[in-house]
């Protein structure tokens, strides 16, 4: 049995026993990268020497009479667009292929705080736009339960090594459903938090009023965990909401007598499979068995979410990225004749097909001729989008549904249908559209893949999420299932 098979509060145990290490902590992880990686391909950047001086600093930390939190000594991966000091961060393009940050993103001193030991950065799509990680300009990551599937995207990398037993546990970023449809895909828990209950200075920015980062692990108490460590209100993030931060393990009860889920028609409608829509089916049964009840919802304008949101998140995008111009850092090109051409030529060069679609799709959007009858009606629509969310929480304390219509797709299946492949987000972003958080957990197989239930909470309300989704975890054995590699 693996150390990595083990909850996080056993090995904090075990830590302080002095039963293991935290050098035998992280050898466990750089020797499961050794054995798998090479198909799975989660990982772009290894930061081995470091990660080892410091476990044996830990190590002799562990000899002094101190507190330590429940994080200490674990192994992590952080997604490859959270900025980590002197660790190597290209957003999976090769435009940053060599870009070596001078500090270290919010949540990464969070994790510093916590003494968490950072393994490496995982690979995405390229600037966290796509869902199958194909849009990586270094490799392209494998699912581990098929490692002829993709592991969903952007934040595959980040599920794929959790999944794979690589981490404990890993930060993904989530702008219309990165965490959640890979969570969903490779098997484990993914949360996107509400936006602004985590810090986004030092993220590489795809789109600004949609992007936020949360917790990818094996169990939701140890998504809790994570979360707890990396919330909270940040001066150096103006959209970082002062909002009190609850005792998020304080709701991991069991307990949901009472409670009611609302399940919107549009998210069992035409399109999600057969299979899947019954993975649904019966983990409300099961949701009913511990003393919940629900009802059919409606969220009626979600049928507008996808076109919403690839014109403001483009437009966010095409914004965003006007910054990598080869001028301040990055790779610049050895072709250019003048500076206009400089911008030119180091723009196509180092950037990918999709990032390409995305920028030229948001420029045209925010145009003169065309910003009323796009952004600004786009803008209009996500309120409605918004609202429906508001409507129905008025009344239920949850929503659920799936996570993805289908389970994992081959790779190369969808990547010459570039609306197919937007398609497979189009549970999770509503989600980020109306800025409420959601969870993907284990419920269930479909011929052999897993598939994710979707819970989705208030604003802020992330502890009933967490408590519904324990209560589930529970119930079931679903979690406990594990690739074969």
């Amino acid at each position: 049995m693996s150390l990595f098979d083990k909850k996080l509060s056993e090995l904090h145990s075990l830590l302080h026993k002095k039963e293991i290490s935290v050098s035998d902590l992280v050898d466990t992880s750089y020797k499961r990268i050794n054995e798998v990686d090479d198909k799975v391909q989660a990982f772009l950047t290894l930061d081995e020497e470091n990660a080892r001086k410091y476990a044996k600093v830990l190590d002799q930390a562990l000899g002094l009479e101190k507190e330590h939190g429940l994080l200490f000594g674990l192994p992590i991966g952080v997604k490859d667009n959270i900025v980590t000091k002197g660790i190597r961060t290209t957003a999976a393009s090769k435009i940053l292929g060599d870009f070596n940050p001078i500090y270290n993103a919010t949540v990464v001193e969070k994790l510093n705080q916590a003494e968490t030991v950072t393994i490496g950065k995982i690979n995405m799509d390229e600037f966290a736009m796509g869902s199958s990680n194909e849009n990586s300009a270094f490799a392209a990551t494998k699912n581990p339960w098929d490692l002829e599937r993709v592991p969903g995207g952007s934040s595959g990398g980040s599920a794929a090594a959790v999944a794979a037993g690589e981490v404990f546990f890993s930060l993904g970023s989530d702008t219309g459903g990165s965490i959640r449809q890979p969570a969903a895909f490779c098997g484990v828990v993914g949360l996107k938090p509400t936006y602004g209950r985590v810090s986004r200075y030092g993220l590489i920015a795809f789109a600004s009023s949609l992007d936020q980062i949360g917790p990818i692990t094996r169990t939701v108490e140890d998504n809790a965990y994570l979360l707890q460590a990396i919330s909270g209100l940040d001066p150096m993030d103006s959209t970082s909401a002062n909002a009190d931060v609850p005792d998020f393990l304080s709701s991991l009860t069991g307990d949901i007598k009472g409670l009611k889920i609302g399940v919107p028609k549009e998210y069992l409608a035409e399109g999600v499979s057969e299979k899947v829509s019954q993975s649904v089916k019966d983990a409300l049964k099961v949701l009913e068995g511990l003393g919940a009840t629900w009802e059919e919802v409606s969220l009626p304008h979600s049928q507008y979410a996808l076109a919403t949101y690839y014109l403001l998140s483009s437009s966010e995008a095409s914004a965003n990225l006007a910054r990598f111009d080869g001028v301040r850092y990055g790779y610049r090109t050895d072709n250019a004749k003048n500076l206009i051409d400089m911008y030119k030529q180091t723009r196509s060069e180092g950037f990918g097909p999709e990032v390409k679609r995305r920028i030229m799709l948001g420029t045209y959007a925010l145009s003169a001729g065309h910003y009323d009858a796009y952004y600004v009606k786009a803008q209009k629509v996500r309120t409605l989008i918004k609202q429906d969310f508001e409507d129905v929480f008025e009344k239920y304390d949850v929503i659920i549904g799936p996570t993805t219509p289908t389970p994992a797709f081959k790779v190369g299946e969808n990547t010459k249908d570039p609306l197919t492949m937007y398609a497979n987000d189009i549970l999770t972003i509503p989600v980020n559209l109306a800025g409420v958080p959601g969870i993907s957990v284990p419920a269930g197989f479909v011929d052999g893949l897993p598939v994710g239930l979707q819970i989705i909470g208030n604003h802020f309300d992330e502890s009933t999420i967490y408590r519904v989704a324990h209560a589930f975890e529970q119930a079931t054995d679903h979690h406990k299932k594990k690739p074969q590699l």
